[in-house]
């Protein structure tokens, strides 16, 4: 099992409410709102323009972050239109200060995503209750998988139950990895943890590199990720996929299991066992021939293709090709 939030070790100054990046320019206030945030018990990391604050959650994701509207390099605008874009932090909580209340400004910032909006000069525990309330909302509403940060199965089942009601072309990727568990078994969780969230970041490249806007990925469980599309993008994403995924599985093994290709393991009476590499299956699930009725339709025609397609011992994919 995956360790959870709990069981994350802590470093110097990490906080148990929570993990936070807070950008401003103006020195002063920056390290006021540190101080007293810190001392409510939150890790506090700061940035002093906007590009610094994307570097900080892009290097290590917070549960919240408050950005100043107007700083250098990248204003808050900017820095917020840029995360909500981006597949990892579309649900990470953002609160925006500002020392001009005009409407027109709040009404910007919340349109392109921001969860809240403060006038300054900041009252410190108005921003403390504002903090607590979104991140207190945003766990209640939000499955994210701990490890990986990708949303889970409520989140899944909404956004295909959502797109099949709305009657959008959809096509949904169902990922599976095989031979996880010998890997797993043989490299243990530490390294098999490594694994997941290197799949994840890697379909999310995938996705980026080749799908389509507003293209969704997830975090099922354990090995098995999905990926909701459009029909005509699904085969050269599935394609991309499958290609990369061999390229990049060597590089989770030692040396000499990857340069014989095979993993060798033991079972629990000491017997010599052989697995193939890491690799992925992709079953592809559409509506591009025929109506889908509903989630569990879906989700049983892409199980059924997953299981077809790991049958090959590399990465591959498969497509329903049905008419009926």
């Amino acid at each position: 099992m995956s360790p959870g939030p709990e069981d994350k070790p802590r470093g110097p100054g990490r906080g148990p409410e929570g993990h936070l990046v807070v950008a401003d320019d103006q020195t002063d206030l920056l390290s006021l709102m540190k101080d007293a945030l810190e001392m409510e018990g939150y890790e506090v990391r700061t940035a002093e323009n906007g590009q610094e604050a994307l570097d900080l959650v892009r290097q290590d994701p917070p549960d919240c972050v408050v950005l100043d509207l107007f700083m250098p390099v990248k204003d808050g605008f900017t820095v917020c239109r840029e995360l909500k874009g981006d597949i990892r932090f579309q649900n990470l909580p953002i609160i925006l200060l500002s020392a001009a209340g005009q409407r027109d400004n709040r009404i910007q910032g919340l349109d392109i995503g921001a969860d809240d909006f403060l006038v300054k000069p900041i009252e410190i525990l108005e921003l403390l209750a504002r903090i607590r309330m979104i991140m207190r909302r945003n766990r209640q509403g939000l499955d994210a998988n701990p490890l990986t940060r990708l949303p889970g199965n409520v989140t899944i089942q909404h956004k295909i139950t959502t797109a099949l009601l709305d009657g959008k072309a959809m096509a949904v990727l169902y990922c599976d990895l095989n031979h996880f568990k010998a890997y797993n078994d043989a490299y243990g969780f530490e390294a098999g943890d490594r694994v997941l969230k290197s799949t994840a970041e890697f379909l999310i490249a995938a996705v980026e590199r080749v799908g389509q806007e507003g293209d969704f990925v997830g975090h099922i469980g354990g090995d098995d990720f999905i990926i909701v599309s459009v029909p005509d993008a699904m085969e050269k994403l599935a394609e991309d996929i499958c290609r990369g995924y061999d390229a990049l599985s060597p590089g989770f093994y030692k040396e000499e299991d990857r340069a014989r290709g095979r993993l060798l393991s033991k079972d629990r009476q000491g017997e010599a066992l052989e697995f193939p590499l890491l690799s992925i299956a992709v079953g592809v699930c559409h509506n591009g021939l025929k109506p889908l009725a509903n989630y569990a339709e879906v989700s049983g025609i892409g199980s059924e293709l997953k299981k077809h397609a790991k049958r090959i011992e590399t990465s591959h994919f498969e497509i329903d090709r049905r008419k009926e």
